[in-house]
């Protein structure tokens, strides 16, 4: 499939090959508020279940905002001894997906759509991003004053990547990321063969 761009035309594959989940960032690029409302934009066209559209989204990109989300997500579970990136190196803005539950309490996977949309919508502004689930929940509804009828479902971390990230074959079953020596982020995915059935 092909769409057209600015920059003429490209493949989705392109954009979806380039949506890895990063989780150190060049801080310095900026991420403006009109940003990441296009990309909210992009949810809100997207796919929703009986189209209950029981989704909001908190939008963050100051420094003040940042530093009290920052210190509630666990940044990447299979590495244990990485609290997350350093300073400089954080993302430049946050994306907070809830569940209103006055509108309904089966979110289904709207969140999940929702947010590959707005990833892919940073890729081709030349951001990245990072879906995160392990967050501390009530603590940062409570710091940010978020109404009690309101789910925390994601985070979503966006910035400019300044990591690689390699995609290779699963060995021996291993399905862990880890990162070499020089800092590459290696990611395992099943090969086609695995996965389609026959």
């Amino acid at each position: 499939m092909r769409y057209l761009s600015g920059d003429g035309e490209k493949l989705i594959r392109d954009l979806i090959l380039k949506n890895r989940s990063y989780r150190r960032f060049n801080e310095s690029r900026k991420v403006s508020r009109e940003e990441l409302v296009d990309l909210v934009d992009l949810a809100r066209t997207s796919a929703s279940a009986a189209n209950k559209q029981p989704l909001k989204f908190k939008l963050s990109w100051t420094d003040e905002m940042n530093d009290i989300i920052f210190p509630k997500i666990a940044w990447a579970g299979y590495l244990p001894d990485w609290i997350g990136p350093e300073e400089g190196e954080r993302p430049a803005a946050y994306i907070m997906i809830f569940g209103d539950t006055r509108i309904s309490t089966n979110y289904f996977v709207d969140h999940g759509i929702m947010a590959q949309s707005m990833l892919l919508g940073a890729v081709e502004k030349g951001l990245g991003g990072c879906i995160i689930a392990a967050f501390d929940k009530v603590t940062l509804k409570k710091e940010l004053g978020i109404h009690g009828y309101l789910e925390p479902l994601l985070v979503i971390a966006i910035g400019e990547p300044v990591e690689r990230v390699v995609i290779e074959p699963v060995e021996d079953g291993d399905i862990r990321y880890y990162r070499d020596e020089g800092g590459s982020h290696h990611v395992p995915k099943r090969s086609l063969k695995e996965i389609i059935l026959s």
